[in-house]
């Protein structure tokens, strides 16, 4: 490095993506047990976005991000090693879940930027067919979407799982994961040109969010994966066997919802919640990856000077998979 100064897209003063800018800062420095990494590309999180509309105008500038890959440069790692970073923060254990999981990227300073310091045992081997940017893409959804379907949904061969809402990372990724162990997939979708990629993708059944999703699907499944809350809250429990189980990870259009608890029990329906991931997750996740060559679907790729404007893009909704920078 030739200079102490690095760019990166920050946060500060006026909520909202007004608050956004490009900024030069001070490059990290890694302290014992962390390592800094040179970034190559950072993946989007609406995450990003509650945290620019959540933030204190009065805070200081803060380095936004979760997601990145790289190459480790100096620390407790290997230097040389190409990673891709975990964001989610000491939790090692699927079972010794945090009050509340915390993730990389304000407060602390995060990965849009052209270096970040984690701990080390938050990086982890690039897959060697992913380039830099698909890399990018995988941390925060893949991770949610691994926990959702397998170590919550208990996901094996041969079931079917209904994904609402397609075309967000973590429906992408567990439409991709679902598929390589072995399990039918179903998706839904308001938009036709999203249902239409998630059948080059290989979706069994594609079928529209307002129709009859029974009638549509032809057969009750045996989990459903939801992030849209209560809008689907009625039609994903509507579909499920008797004994299936609902994993919810989101609540885009709402988290009020009314339950019968009859229709729980006698059903034996299970309902299940789960965010993010432990750092054991995250290895199976990346390691299922590279042994199923999963591929990330990345809608668009800019350039870190751009950021602003791709969390912009990200805030519209249109994208079908993940919004990733470059950097350098």
């Amino acid at each position: 490095m030739t200079t102490n100064l690095m760019r990166a897209v920050v946060h500060e003063g006026t909520a909202g993506l007004g608050g956004v800018r490009l900024a030069e800062v001070p490059v990290p420095r890694p302290g014992p047990g962390e390592v800094l990494v040179r970034l190559k590309a950072a993946g989007l999180n609406h995450r990003d976005l509650f945290i620019v509309d959540s933030r204190d105008p009065a805070a200081p500038a803060t380095v936004l991000g979760s997601d990145g890959a790289g190459v480790v440069v100096s620390g407790s790692a290997e230097v040389g090693t190409e990673v891709v970073i975990n964001p989610s923060l000491d939790w090692a254990e699927p079972d010794a879940v945090p009050e509340v999981p915390a993730i990389l990227g304000v407060p602390t300073n995060g990965t849009l930027a052209e270096y970040v310091v984690v701990p080390a045992a938050n990086v982890v081997p690039k897959p060697e067919h992913l380039n830099w940017t698909e890399a990018a893409a995988l941390p925060l959804a893949a991770l949610t979407a691994y926990r959702a379907l397998f170590t919550r949904g208990g996901l094996v061969a041969g079931e079917h799982v209904l994904l609402p809402g397609i075309g967000s990372g973590v429906a992408t990724f567990a439409l991709a994961m679902a598929k390589a162990v072995g399990a039918t997939v179903s998706v839904t979708s308001r938009s036709a040109e999203k249902l239409a990629r998630a059948r080059e993708l290989g979706a069994d059944r594609a079928i529209g969010s307002s129709g009859d999703w029974a009638a549509d699907l032809g057969a009750p499944v045996d989990l459903v994966v939801d992030s849209i809350g209560s809008a689907t809250f009625d039609a994903c429990l509507s579909v499920l066997r008797s004994g299936g189980r609902m994993v919810t990870l989101g609540a885009t259009t709402g988290p009020d919802v009314e339950l019968s608890l009859r229709n729980l029990f006698f059903r034996q329906i299970s309902l299940l919640g789960t965010s993010m991931g432990s750092a054991r997750e995250f290895s199976r996740m990346v390691e299922l990856v590279a042994e199923h060559r999963v591929q990330p679907v990345v809608h668009h790729v800019y350039d870190l000077s751009d950021g602003p404007r791709a969390l912009a893009e990200l805030a519209s909704g249109d994208q079908f998979g993940k919004l990733v920078v470059t950097v350098g």
